[in-house]
């Protein structure tokens, strides 16, 4: 005998809710599955994030300093780090870019409170070590290149507020790491400050114009800053 009307629609009524237990469970899962993806990403993210920030800031090398004082001067310092690392310095600071012959250190570690990389070398490096470390200087950068005529431990010294490390040749991979980790990096005192609309003279010059000729907005900068 064939079922009856009312069997047929318990039939109908167990399969459609059993298809929607079905479409149920397969959303659970679908949105376990994306939760799981999610979170897998993210913390992926964030592991690759650390792992780049561990490599960036393990340099072979790297020498970092502490406790360095931020006093706006009129005078040279003496800085016990050469190049310097921080500590204080001229109300002005110096643009960032490239530069041709060594800048006065009160202004070029002012740039570094701002966040700057100054990347110094050797006045007798070869030419073509020259040219590759001015190419780490793009428009906007916060990135100085110039000779250093002082006492060095190394051929080129990165620069950064806090922190420094040498090496012998431009192709060094150090100098890359260096860049990605310090160049406006956390360790920079005054975050979104400027690195241009200073001074843009070498040291040379400023000694050949008289110190207005570099300090003349400094009141300026420092009321600017302030």
């Amino acid at each position: 005998m064939g079922k009856s009307s009312a069997e047929r629609r318990r039939q109908v009524a167990l399969e459609m809710r059993a298809r929607r237990e079905r479409e149920a469970r397969n959303r659970r899962i679908t949105k376990i599955t994306v939760i799981v993806a999610v979170v897998l990403l993210v913390a992926g993210g964030i592991g690759y994030l650390a792992y780049l920030d561990y490599r960036n800031r393990n340099i072979e090398g790297l020498q970092e300093y502490d406790g360095l004082s931020r006093n706006h001067v009129a005078e040279d310092v003496s800085y016990e780090q050469s190049p310097p690392v921080g500590g204080d310095h001229h109300a002005a600071w110096q643009n960032c870019g490239v530069y041709d012959a060594p800048l006065r250190d009160v202004h070029a570690v002012h740039s570094l409170e701002h966040g700057a990389v100054w990347i110094t070398y050797r006045p007798d490096l070869p030419e073509e070590e020259v040219a590759e470390l001015e190419s780490l200087y793009r428009a906007g950068s916060y990135v100085l290149v110039s000779p250093y005529e002082g006492e060095m431990d190394a051929p080129i010294v990165a620069s950064a507020w806090g922190a420094q490390v040498g090496v012998d040749s431009a192709d060094d991979h150090r100098l890359s790491s260096f860049l990605r980790a310090y160049e406006r990096g956390p360790q920079t005192p005054e975050p979104g400050a400027s690195c241009s609309g200073g001074v843009n003279l070498t040291e040379a010059e400023i000694e050949a114009m008289g110190e207005d000729a570099a300090t003349e907005d400094a009141e300026t900068m420092e009321q600017n800053e302030g």
